[in-house]
């Protein structure tokens, strides 16, 4: 089963400060069709406007993976980490048993743009933690490459979920495959320019849902820049 979730179908909030595209159901938008998909239960598209944020607020038993696209970050926790999320890196929060952390965007004249990432523990009540990796353009390009999982593998960053993350760079000729489990589910979302998923075209903030499928073909990329999720069920 393969579905196409278009952009223009997701929920959105205009706050001012915070414009919002929501992938699932999230605080004012439901939609009981799209309330999750396998254990990922939140992909939020935010654009936060120079010089604001989201003030100190708390979260528990959620893996929480923020991915910047341009502009930076700002995150303050109350475990005592004070970090600045750029472009190409990836930040994991475990929620736990839990933690209240700030995101801002300290620029002055420029845009953060942001995915933030929900999904569902399986283990519930843990220590909370924290990390932060960055991932080169060059692991990205013309392939798919792991930036979170449930054992760190290959270097990316440990999530306590049954899940993996990844990211690809494809543009032109470029193209890849993965191997998945038709007893789990994947979703891909295609996070800026054009691409091939399984014959379905993609433009950016499109998704592709995807159960009891063994093979994910991407290709035809123009500028794209996608992330791929395996999923438990």
């Amino acid at each position: 089963m393969i579905s196409l979730r278009q952009s223009r179908e997701r929920g959105y909030a205009d706050h001012g400060w915070l414009k919002s595209f929501h992938s699932f159901s999230f605080a004012g938008y439901y939609d009981p069709q799209h309330m999750g998909w396998g254990n990922l239960r939140v992909i939020n598209e935010d654009r936060i406007a120079p010089g604001t944020g989201f003030g100190t607020h708390g979260h528990n038993d959620m893996e929480i993976v923020s991915y910047v696209m341009s502009g930076r970050l700002a995150h303050k926790d109350s475990m005592g980490n004070v970090q600045t999320i750029p472009p190409g890196e990836v930040q994991r929060m475990s929620a736990g048993s839990g933690v209240r952390h700030s995101e801002f965007n300290h620029a002055p004249d420029q845009t953060t743009h942001f995915l933030q990432i929900w999904i569902e523990p399986d283990q519930i009540g843990i220590a909370p933690g924290y990390e932060q990796k960055a991932f080169a353009d060059a692991d990205k390009r013309g392939r798919l490459c792991l930036v979170a999982a449930r054992d760190g593998a290959q270097g990316a960053v440990t999530i306590h979920a049954d899940a993996r993350i990844y990211a690809g760079l494809f543009d032109g000729a470029e193209q890849a495959e993965l191997a998945l489990d038709p007893a789990r589910k994947a979703y891909v979302f295609l996070v800026r320019g054009s691409l091939s998923v399984n014959g379905l075209a993609l433009q950016a903030g499109d998704a592709v849902l995807l159960a009891q499928e063994s093979l994910l073909q991407l290709g035809q990329g123009v500028d794209a820049e996608v992330l791929v999720f395996d999923l438990a069920p």
